[in-house]
């Protein structure tokens, strides 16, 4: 009889953190409710099905570059293969209903999966640039919709780049809030400038119509809240409690993005 994993299956089969969720849905809700078309839907299974392949595909190539074969092992080529028939389902359904445009995001983000692959076989996946990268590539899904539904390269790049400006101050204003809460060392400075760029950023785009002054708002609101997050004078927060936040947060952002196209402000 095999010997059992040590490991709950749950965490070999699914991400731990509230963030990497929120990393997937934000764009994928945004996108789905500003373009919602039938090849869409196709688009989000392969998106949630990819990101699902993720963390057991990690267990399953650390083990095969060390040379090892685990109870673990086992546990995570299984997931891996019920992930990846999600995934297939999904590219299938993009190959019959998709016109080849709405894919440039995803070839364009393909070279930067594979490099992801290899940090997560590594174990570095929890370094900074692993992290911006992968909040990247989950971006670059409202790109792929909005192609989709018959939208402009420019639109869907004013998409992807309002997305990329919530979840990156997101991940750098995360790391240092744990950081901090932790003791340890921690950067007021980036924290506040990534956040003061994607404002800018996003004023831009509103005012050449390709964004939400919705948008702008809550960025600016997210802005204050990285602030005042590291600062004295907040209030401690554990890991889970600070994901469960952002998630939110991520939540009204993704909505002020609906709100703003459909309604014009």
């Amino acid at each position: 009889m095999p010997a059992k994993s040590r490991i709950p299956a749950r965490s070999i089969a699914m991400p731990l953190e509230h963030g990497a969720w929120g990393f997937l849905f934000e764009p994928l809700i945004a996108g789905l409710l500003i373009s919602a078309t039938v090849s869409g839907a196709f688009i989000a299974i392969f998106f949630v099905g990819a990101f699902l392949c993720r963390q057991p595909l990690k267990f399953v190539a650390g083990d095969l570059m060390s040379g090892k074969r685990l109870p673990r092992t086992a546990v995570a080529v299984r997931w891996l293969i019920y992930f990846s028939t999600i995934a297939a389902f999904g590219a299938i359904g993009i190959f019959f209903t998709v016109e080849p445009r709405s894919l440039i995001p995803l070839v364009i983000s393909a070279p930067v999966g594979v490099y992801l692959i290899m940090q997560d076989a590594s174990r570095k996946s929890r370094e900074m640039l692993p992290e911006l990268l992968g909040a990247t590539v989950l971006a670059s899904s409202i790109a792929s919709l909005t192609l989709a539904a018959g939208q402009s390269y420019i639109f869907a790049g004013a998409m992807w780049l309002t997305m990329i400006s919530r979840l990156i101050p997101s991940v750098i204003y995360v790391r240092n809030r744990l950081r901090l809460e932790k003791g340890k060392d921690h950067s007021l400075v980036w924290p506040f400038v990534t956040h003061a760029a994607a404002l800018v950023v996003l004023a831009v785009l509103a005012f050449y119509g390709y964004g939400s002054i919705l948008t702008v708002a809550v960025a600016a609101f997210l802005l204050e809240r990285s602030v005042t997050g590291l600062s004295a004078a907040r209030k401690q927060q554990t890991a889970k409690q600070l994901g469960v936040r952002e998630v939110i947060y991520g939540v009204v952002y993704a909505l002020s993005v609906v709100v703003g196209y459909y309604v014009g402000v």
